[in-house]
């Protein structure tokens, strides 16, 4: 099975920006980034593509296209990053959708969901590349308690049956307690890591 890993800290410790550079959107002022033996930092054109390709991200508020149903949302990553037939890209959409819970929402705009169904969608089209690494930014912060328990739950099965590490960068203790096998704590004060290990 996969593992849940937390990158935990206040606001300001930096988790935000440590994501940005682990899934490539930033570099890194110094040090290496490695996936599988290959280093995001130097890549270029098709390897870093292909190592793009290797890992999904959930952003913090959803990131859903307004104009786009959620199906066509969750289909994203496969229209732009794959030559496979509509047929077979829509029908991986749908079934990452029903991993989630969200296949009734399927041609509803972002706009008329909740802000958990959002998140759903959001992981949904994570996982739509199939990918044995997934990043998470904060993937309960807003919801309410119940809600955001939900989601935890998602993340724990998804984890398990599909094998995949999760990466979840988050503030929520209940959400550490209950998913987070291993982690790191930033402190701003530090300029990095304080802490590694089990959360307890």
């Amino acid at each position: 099975g996969g593992e849940v890993f937390g990158i935990l800290g206040g606001s300001g410790s930096g988790k935000t920006s440590l994501l940005r550079c682990l899934i490539g959107l930033r570099r890194p002022a110094s040090g290496e980034i490695l996936l599988g033996g290959s280093s995001i930092v130097s890549a270029e054109g098709a390897a870093r593509l292909a190592l793009l390709r290797s890992f999904g991200m959930a952003f913090q508020g959803g990131a859903l296209l307004g104009d786009k149903t959620v199906l066509e949302n969750v289909r994203l990553p496969l229209d732009e990053l794959t030559d496979l037939p509509r047929a077979e890209r829509e029908a991986r959409a749908r079934s990452k959708l029903a991993l989630v819970s969200m296949e009734a929402a399927a041609d509803r705009l972002p706009s008329e969901l909740s802000g958990g169904m959002i998140k759903r969608a959001a992981l949904a089209r994570a996982l739509a590349l199939e990918p044995k690494l997934l990043f998470l930014d904060e993937p309960s912060a807003g919801l309410d308690p119940i809600t955001a328990a939900g989601i935890d739950a998602l993340i724990r099965r998804l984890s398990g049956e599909l094998g995949a590490t999760f990466v979840v960068v988050t503030h929520e203790l209940a959400s550490v307690f209950s998913i987070v096998e291993r982690a790191i704590v930033l402190r701003a004060e530090a300029h990095g890591i304080v802490a590694e290990g089990d959360p307890r």
